[in-house]
């Protein structure tokens, strides 16, 4: 049985400002358990996505889809969709049932089953690359579509809270990536990251 003291509780992820949570969730701990293998990150990038009025989200403008469907739940939930047909996308779903929010965790700081993420990987834990990205951070964690839908209590795929905390000043804030489609929203400042964290994807100047 995986520790449990820590994990967060359901009712952190019903809050409906998902701003805050994208940026709260920074240095939070992700943790998956796939046959019996644990493995876990501290976020260490994140993006917010607002919903229904933000044109970067996939129910912006209340689209409701096969696909999309997740992102209505109640929060609380993970939502893994495809990107270009070849990297999986892990998202934390927040807020009540019918407000689609979600946290697009972008990158994680290797931190239990290093040895298990390289094989997934191919590469050493001490190199930036191998989770840094959200295709790569899903990668090094074993996040596949089967995740979808996934409740963040269960046994699966949770996230604990080790006490981690960063200052206002240790967190950059910088609009998100590969959303030029989203028009004036591409330039929201909604992308969240650690600065000088070797972990976090590329642009990571600040």
């Amino acid at each position: 049985m995986a520790e449990s003291h820590n994990k967060i509780p359901f009712s952190y992820y019903l809050n409906s400002d998902v701003i805050f949570l994208a940026k709260d969730l920074l240095g939070k701990v992700l943790y998956t358990q796939i046959d019996g293998e644990i493995t876990s990150g501290i976020i260490v990038e994140t993006e917010a996505y607002f919903g229904i009025q933000d044109k970067a989200s996939h129910a912006y403008g209340g689209r409701r889809t096969d696909r999309t469907e997740t992102l209505y739940s109640q929060g609380g939930v993970s939502y893994v969709y495809l990107c270009y047909g070849i990297h999986h996308l892990f998202n934390i779903v927040s807020s009540v049932e019918g407000e689609p929010h979600a946290v697009l965790i972008r990158a994680i700081e290797p931190l239990t089953g290093k040895d298990i993420m390289e094989t997934r990987r191919n590469m050493s834990a001490s190199k930036g690359a191998i989770s840094a990205g959200p295709g790569s951070a899903a990668k090094a964690l074993g996040i596949d579509r089967s995740f979808n839908k996934k409740d963040l209590g269960g046994e699966e795929i949770w996230l604990e809270d080790h006490g981690i905390r960063y200052t206002e000043d240790q967190i950059a804030a910088s609009p998100r990536v590969g959303v030029a489609y989203a028009q004036e929203d591409a330039l929201l400042p909604w992308r969240f990251f650690i600065k000088g964290n070797k972990y976090v994807s590329k642009p990571n100047k600040v």
